[in-house]
Parts: structure tokens; C-alpha cells; sequence
């Protein structure tokens, strides 16, 4: 059994990003799959304001996460918010998520981060029942205001 590694994500790792990417918008959206886009990789993996790790099984990329590095305004500290995370089905239920968000936590104390946190689709996702016995639920509720509908369809 290799042992899985969780590292930072470079520009070279677009390639490798791509496909994961598009399985996990078939996922969310459950309609006909997109295509990899590597371009799209890129410009995700160069972006000045996210980060993305990746779960690695030796040379084959399992899962992602992306994350924003915030500042929280009340306490001046910072905060680390998860804004996605996804492993391929093959590899669920085999503790690739939480060794991703145990990565995130440990990021968070060298950064000295208050918290991470994250926001979770809906009751539904499977992933519920693992951030259930790692996290506490926040007091805070989500709202959007839709600026682009067929950007978020």
C-alpha cells in the first residue's frame, strides 16, 4: 500500500489538475461531464489569491483542495477558508480528505491562522459525515446573490 502525500500545487501540475477538476464540476452539477481544461488549471494554480494541495498515491494526483489565506477583521488575526475540496471515488473513504484538511490545519498554525473554515454544499454530500467528527458546525448561515446565472449554472 503506498502512503499518500499531500503537497503544494504548481503550474507544472496543471496537466494532472485538469481532469480532477472536470469530475468534480460532474459531480456538483451532475449534468453531461466537462472537458479537462488545463488552461483553466493554470490560471487557477497561477492565481494570486488561491492556493490549491494536492493528495498524491506516487505519481498519480487523487485530490484537490483549494484555499484563501483571509484576514478576519474582528480579532486582526487571519483565517484559512476551504472553498473546495474533492477526491477521486476510487479513493474515498480511505482518509485522503482529512489528510488534506489535517495539511490545512497544520498550514494554519505556522501561518497562525484563528480558524479554517469551509462551506459545505448541502446535507447531502457524502463528505458531511467526516467534517462532522473533525469539526465543530459554525453559528454563521451562507447567502449568495446570483451576479451571473449562467456562470454558476
Amino acid at each position: 500500500m503506498s502512503k499518500t502525500e499531500i503537497k503544494a500545487l504548481s503550474s507544472a501540475d496543471a496537466h494532472k489538475l485538469a481532469p480532477l477538476i472536470a469530475e468534480n464540476a460532474q459531480a456538483l452539477k451532475r449534468g453531461a461531464p466537462r472537458r479537462p481544461d488545463e488552461f483553466y488549471a493554470e490560471r487557477i494554480l497561477a492565481d494570486k489569491t488561491a492556493e490549491v494541495i494536492g493528495a498524491y498515491e506516487g505519481d498519480q494526483l487523487i485530490g484537490f483542495s483549494v484555499f484563501f489565506d483571509l484576514p478576519e477583521l474582528i480579532t486582526g488575526l487571519r483565517i484559512g477558508q476551504l472553498d473546495d475540496i474533492y477526491v477521486l471515488p476510487s479513493f474515498r473513504n480511505q482518509g485522503v480528505g482529512r489528510k488534506m484538511i489535517e495539511s490545512l490545519e497544520a498550514e494554519g498554525k505556522k501561518r497562525g491562522w484563528l480558524h479554517l473554515r469551509w462551506l459545505v454544499r448541502d446535507k447531502e454530500a457524502p463528505a458531511v459525515a467526516l467534517y462532522e467528527k473533525i469539526a465543530e458546525p459554525d453559528r454563521v448561515r451562507s447567502y449568495i446573490i446570483p451576479i451571473d446565472r449562467v456562470a454558476g449554472s
